[in-house]
């Protein structure tokens, strides 16, 4: 039998194609916030460097509660017969999901949620108006709401969706805001060591006495991070993902992390 020759120069164009094929898939699960713009929010709240993997965590993490909200507010839309979503339809999906209500600092400023905040009075009862609630200063988060705008856009188109202007808007501020918290929580991680637990919870049963107090500190860590305490890691932000989500959307969110990793070592 006649051993048959490798042809190089055909085998050659095959391996482009490959790794152009595997450069588009890695490339279509980038998150629509490029690092430039998360290490900008982090920079607002912290002086603390950020690692890429962490501005790529945090990334995701934001695409992910995102996703969510547009979904929700896909499905009321689509009761109504309608294609394009209106804030009316981010009421709806935040109302029945109570885990994806995380932009609370922007509901002040966004004339959607207006009217669903309730009345605030202050320590001798006397009502406050919508300006004192929302304080002398915009806070930065609602300020730079607008740098979200392209990533909105594009995450809309990747779900089939398009949004009146004031819907963009909304979601623009949820994500500036949602994103600052992150921030705000990961540093606060670095700065501590870990993430404490405050407070603790004892199961007591009816009829027999309450247990004796625990001798340990009552704020115990629940986990140590490691590292310098110069720097944002991966793990700082996944930590304060466990502080700013709950549910199924949080292990979610942890789980979208580490598949985009996986993602981006295998390209």
């Amino acid at each position: 039998m006649t051993a048959q020759l490798a042809r190089p120069e055909r085998d050659a164009p095959r391996t482009a194609r490959t790794a152009r094929t595997a450069r588009t898939a890695s490339a279509g699960d980038v998150p629509p916030f490029p690092p430039s713009l998360v290490k900008a929010v982090f920079r607002d709240v912290t002086s603390l460097d950020v690692s890429r993997p962490a501005a790529w965590a945090a990334s995701v993490v934001t695409r992910t509660v995102l996703t969510e909200i547009i979904d929700g507010a896909r499905g009321a839309a689509a009761e109504e017969a309608r294609r394009r979503l209106i804030p009316r339809d981010l009421i709806a999906a935040i109302d029945r999901n109570v885990e994806v209500e995380v932009g609370s600092a922007w509901y002040l400023h966004s004339p959607t949620f207006h009217g669903l905040m309730g009345e605030m009075r202050d320590a001798e009862g006397v009502l406050l108006s919508l300006r004192q609630r929302r304080g002398p200063h915009k806070p930065k988060a609602v300020a730079g709401a607008h740098r979200f705008e392209a990533g909105v856009r594009k995450l809309l188109g990747s779900r089939g969706a398009t949004a009146v202007p004031a819907m963009v808007r909304d979601l623009d501020g949820i994500a500036s805001v949602f994103m600052s918290n992150l921030a705000r929580d990961a540093a606060m991680v670095v700065r501590e060591g870990g993430v404490m637990r405050f407070g603790s919870v004892s199961l007591v049963t009816p009829g027999e006495p309450d247990p004796a107090p625990l001798l340990k500190d009552p704020r115990p860590a629940v986990s140590t991070r490691r590292g310098d305490r110069r720097t944002v890691g991966e793990a700082d932000v996944l930590a304060a993902v466990t502080m700013q989500l709950s549910g199924d959307i949080r292990q979610r969110a942890l789980s979208e992390v580490r598949r985009a990793a996986r993602t981006t070592s295998a390209g």
